[in-house]
């Protein structure tokens, strides 16, 4: 992949592991690759099926591991090997190993956007460790024009307008990519 970023890249293309009904991502709006991401989603029917119309908990940790270890670790290996996502699918799989703390402030409803905020604390041998937030979006808000001029710092210290509304917290979220066995 010869993209400098995920921005303009359907997660579908870089989450191949993942179906349409497991993949729990619609778009990237902000992202740099050796640091952090920002990614949005709106549950759906299927997603909230027997749950009372809530999008549970479980699901958010997937949706943000998703988005801040898979997405931006694929990436990193795509842009090292030089290659397209496909090829590497042929070559690893991706494994979430561990989580730290988490902390759910909310909760979410079918409908709901929400964005997964976060950066990376450690990355060596396909093996990130990240931090992250989900907040729920304000009714409306254009998130490519909103995130278009984000900084580094600002995503690290989850830099908001208040009209976002904090739904979880995620520390440590861990994941590598594991070489297949031929």
């Amino acid at each position: 992949m010869t993209r400098n970023n995920l921005l303009g890249v359907h997660p579908k293309d870089v989450l191949l592991f993942h179906g349409d009904t497991k993949r729990l991502l619609d778009a990237y709006h902000w992202h740099s690759p050796k640091f952090g991401i920002v990614a949005s989603y709106t549950p759906k029917a299927r997603d909230v099926k027997d749950h009372f119309g809530v999008f549970r908990g479980v699901d958010q940790i997937e949706s943000c591991v998703q988005a801040i270890v898979a997405s931006t670790s694929r990436f990193l290996e795509f842009q090292k090997h030089e290659a397209e996502p496909k090829a590497l699918a042929e070559k690893f799989i991706p494994v979430f190993i561990s989580i730290g703390q988490v902390y759910f402030h909310s909760y979410l409803e079918e409908g709901e956007t929400f964005i997964n905020i976060g950066h990376t604390k450690f990355y060596k041998f396909r093996q990130m460790v990240s931090d992250g937030r989900i907040y729920r979006v304000p009714k409306g808000l254009n998130l490519d024009e909103y995130f278009a001029n984000f900084s580094e710092k600002q995503i690290k210290n989850y830099d908001l307008s208040p009209d976002f509304k904090l739904i979880s917290e995620f520390f440590d979220l861990t994941g590598r990519a594991l070489k297949k066995d031929f």
